[in-house]
């Protein structure tokens, strides 16, 4: 018991130390990262409970920097827009891979998986070309265009419907529901978790993505909030203290809100066909 408590404590000390930073003084902050700021080569003299808590941070991250409530509203409007259009793509390309008997389906499923593998590195370049020739460069659609037709989700979708008995699809074709009537009223409700994991996990990523905007976007006020925090200085430590609180908010409640379906979702998908 005392290991997983310990374990826990260590795998939490990030946030926490977050947490502490974010409500130290700046005085207090000065001290801790003295022997860093002199270029010295010691170590940080940091304690976990600050002598004497503050919010000034918060009030001036929330009150005096307009800047970050319009990257945090790119970020809001980016995520929302990818996770819908990824919605509208992936979950009936899911349906139609689990449900239908077409020529090459498990060559284009097996094509998919392919591309889910390929890292953003491989496919910097040729994202960059396509993107320059449809003159889509330095907007936000050179950031959610590419990411809506992502293929991970159609793989973590396909697995939910999958699940789904064969037999239960037939007895709805006989009473005489149509093919859009089974996906609505069965596909759907039945696939929901695995919907809702896909959908937690790519808010998770896309609101934490860097690479895909710091090389598509070259104007700063379009970025997200994700690349506002390496603009902050050592020497703002406690503002890039709340700035890192106030960013983890939104992704820790979607993540507590969709837990529960993000263990269903992950469990189904390392089902074997």
């Amino acid at each position: 018991m005392g290991v997983l408590i310990f374990t826990g404590l260590f795998i939490c000390s990030p946030v926490l130390l977050l947490l502490s930073g974010s409500m130290t003084g700046e005085y207090e902050l000065t001290q801790a990262f003295k022997a860093v700021l002199s270029g010295g080569s010691g170590f940080i003299n940091w304690t976990v409970l600050p002598e004497f808590p503050t919010l000034e941070w918060y009030r001036r991250l929330l009150f005096y920097s307009p800047q970050f409530f319009i990257l945090f509203w790119n970020s809001i409007k980016m995520v929302l827009i990818i996770l819908a259009g990824q919605m509208v793509i992936a979950v009936p390309a899911a349906w139609a891979f689990a449900v239908y008997r077409f020529p090459f389906r498990r060559l284009l499923f097996t094509l998919y998986i392919v591309l889910m593998l390929m890292p953003f590195q491989v496919t910097m370049l040729s994202s960059y070309l396509v993107l320059d020739r449809l003159h889509l460069m330095d907007t936000q659609a050179a950031v959610i265009l590419p990411a809506i037709f992502s293929t991970f989700p159609v793989f973590l979708i396909y697995r939910g419907f999958c699940s789904i008995h064969p037999g239960l699809l037939e007895a709805g074709r006989i009473d005489g529901a149509g093919e859009l009537g089974l996906f609505v009223r069965i596909g759907l409700p039945l696939g929901s978790s695995g919907i809702l994991s896909a959908f937690v996990l790519g808010f998770l990523e896309y609101w934490n993505m860097i690479e895909q905007p710091l090389t598509f976007l070259k104007s700063k006020e379009l970025w997200p909030l994700s690349l506002y925090l390496p603009e902050i200085g050592l020497t703002q430590a406690g503002f890039a203290f709340a700035a890192s609180v106030v960013t983890l908010i939104p992704a820790v409640f979607v993540f507590l809100l969709g837990q529960d379906y993000l263990e269903q979702g992950i469990a189904m998908s390392g089902l074997k066909e």
